[in-house]
């Protein structure tokens, strides 16, 4: 059974930075395409991040690039999310799921098979 678990969210000033983790536990990364995911409360859900699986091929949403670094660590099974330079608007709970579904060339933000169960990130002075 797919069971994932962020950790790493808080309170940060504008400017700062945090690293968010996913540990996956039931399945090897190396199979799935990876992404995280952001909601803020009465928005939308949004696509942060991803990296496809054939290629590992990665995708950033406009609002993050340059900021933000999706990885995996596959002897440890774990997803990061590496957020600098932290903005206001970025407050939201921070989501990584997986999919095993086959994806390349950085069209890796569609539909997603597991997810977990979320981490708060609050960007405020």
């Amino acid at each position: 059974q797919v069971q994932l678990v962020e950790s790493g969210g808080g309170l940060v000033q504008p400017g700062g930075s945090l690293r968010l983790s996913c540990a996956a536990s039931g399945f090897s990364l190396d199979f799935y395409a990876i992404a995280w995911f952001r909601q803020a409360p009465g928005k939308e859900r949004e696509g942060v991040s991803c990296m496809c699986s054939i290629d590992s091929s990665i995708y950033y949403a406009d609002s993050v690039k340059g900021r933000f670094t999706i990885s995996r660590d596959n002897a440890r099974n774990t997803v990061y999310l590496q957020m600098n330079t932290l903005k206001p608007e970025d407050t939201a709970v921070y989501y990584c799921a997986v999919d095993g579904a086959p994806s390349y060339g950085g069209n890796c933000m569609g539909e997603y098979d597991f997810w977990g169960q979320g981490t708060q990130v609050t960007v405020s002075s």
